[in-house]
């Protein structure tokens, strides 16, 4: 790689530590400020934020790849996404922002969730909790296999070096500014993803004479449009489009709706969101098209499908260019873990340690055991990356499912059913928790199989939590009227924001 693409990479790695040393200086006096953002939050910095964190390493690498190998199927999974995130901004945000105040300022999503019922028990929270630093931890691993990947094909560097790299550069950031650094490097790192992911593709474009030479040759590795259609079953499709379900549940998304500065930013923010995700989205499964179709033009190799943004990147562009496609990629990979690492060490201090704790601890010891979970759901994530043979996408997926069956179902039934249990919320979580880690693992079928090369592991585990939800409040005794008092201040506290 030439010296030009290190500096680029150089500029980006001190730019987030510079974000981070600010965030620091700014909002890490109190552990509001440190999970937060002190509710301060700008629309335009939730939008790219959520995005960023969202779409991580997988949205350059993983769906691409996807595209590369599978051709028009990857399309149903990106049309579940946008349909997805839309409808967490319009079911979720601006309710969740209100209830979170209402409910005595919950700050992590465990918290809302005991709260909501006020009923201190630990159960539910720290179920919550463990729930969240186990998938997250699965999930963190996925974007530092991307980087790993990213530095071994791009810098010939040994795959486990470039996970201490990835995760050293993110972890120093999240340690030192919480939820204001991680907002911010977000913001950054999404502008920067927006445009790669805008240049790449009509770049690697141009190579061709027209639009019918690029899809003749990439119709030799993948089927046509209309020919996906014709191989398209029910259960596939439902499989794809399922990944949409999975927003409602995702910690790291939803508790950006929590910090956001008003209910009346959340338009502003959603308009922003929807508008980047759908641009960048459609650029990545463009990226894997062109590349398909360019590898059988040109002869050129690819190894590994996932790798097509970076080969594209090294190929087409100076090398000044390409060390700023590069820094996308660590832009899209570490925006996701700085999320990820906050949250669970959000919950790991104030959801399990905070609980137990028989004493009262202050805040500023609270921010520095925030701290130390960052760093011990980091090297958990570590280790489990160090195998270079899993896929990113197919981590992700799983991650993904387990959050989007555990909490989706249950987000939305305590913001919109009024009685709605305790118990109920504990059942809820626990079987779609349950359901999809059998779906996964279970070996029930022919060859060892499990049922997740069937339908993907979202649909029964939504569908199971649902059913338990509904079927326990049913059954149980209705909640106390604090609870449902708390219910109707929040529908009209929303209804006054928004007059």
């Amino acid at each position: 790689m030439p010296i030009e693409s290190y500096i680029s990479l150089a500029i980006y790695f001190v730019a987030m530590l510079a974000i981070g040393l600010f965030a620091y200086r700014q909002s890490t006096s109190d552990i509001s400020g440190y999970i937060l953002g002190g509710r301060q939050v700008s629309p335009q910095v939730t939008a790219l934020s959520a995005g960023a964190s969202d779409m991580s390493g997988w949205m350059l690498m993983g769906l691409p790849g996807a595209m590369f190998v599978t051709g028009f199927d990857a399309v149903y999974i990106a049309i579940g996404l946008v349909a997805g995130a839309l409808a967490n901004y319009v079911l979720v945000a601006p309710k969740l922002r209100v209830y979170t105040e209402v409910a005595d300022d919950s700050l992590t999503v465990p918290e809302f969730f005991a709260k909501r019922f006020d009923n201190p028990s630990a159960s539910l929270r720290i179920v919550s909790a463990v729930i969240i630093v186990m998938f997250f931890t699965l999930y963190t691993s996925a974007g530092l296999v991307a980087g790993g990947k990213l530095f071994e094909s791009a810098f010939s560097v040994n795959y486990q070096l470039g996970l201490f790299i990835t995760l050293g550069v993110v972890v120093s950031y999240t340690l030192l500014g919480g939820f204001l650094a991680v907002s911010l490097t977000d913001f950054v790192q999404g502008c920067i993803m927006f445009v790669a992911l805008v240049l790449v593709p009509i770049v690697a474009f141009s190579e061709f004479d027209s639009v019918s030479q690029m899809t003749d040759a990439a119709y030799e590795s993948v089927p046509s449009f209309s020919e996906s259609l014709e191989t398209l079953t029910l259960i596939g499709l439902v499989s794809s489009l399922g990944w949409g379900l999975g927003y409602f549940g995702q910690p790291h998304i939803i508790v950006r709706f929590m910090a956001i500065r008003s209910v009346n930013a959340i338009g502003t923010a959603r308009n922003i969101g929807m508008s980047w995700m759908t641009v960048t989205i459609i650029g990545a499964l463009a990226t894997g098209f062109v590349g398909v179709a360019y590898a059988n033009q040109f002869n050129l190799p690819v190894d590994d499908p996932e790798t097509i943004f970076i080969v594209f990147s090294q190929l087409l562009f100076h090398p000044l260019i390409s060390g700023f496609l590069m820094a996308a990629i660590l832009a899209a990979i570490m925006s996701t873990i700085s999320s990820q690492l906050l949250v669970s060490a959000s919950s790991l201090t104030e959801d399990i340690y905070r609980v137990l704790s028989k004493k009262d601890v202050s805040d500023e010891k609270t921010v520095n055991i925030g701290r130390f979970g960052v760093a011990g759901v980091a090297i958990a994530a570590l280790l489990l990356a160090m195998d270079s043979s899993n896929t990113i996408l197919s981590l992700v997926s799983n991650a993904w499912a387990g959050f989007g069956a555990a909490f989706g179902p249950l987000v939305l039934f305590c913001l919109y059913k009024k009685d709605l249990t305790q118990n109920a919320a504990l059942a809820g979580i626990i079987s779609g928790a349950v359901t999809v880690l059998f779906w996964i693992y279970a070996p029930v079928l022919e060859n060892g199989q499990s049922l997740s090369s069937v339908v993907y592991e979202i649909i029964p585990g939504f569908a199971v939590s649902t059913a338990t939800l509904w079927l326990v409040t049913h059954f149980s005794l209705a909640p106390s009227a604090r609870v449902q008092a708390m219910f109707s201040e929040t529908n009209k506290e929303l209804a006054d924001q928004q007059s």
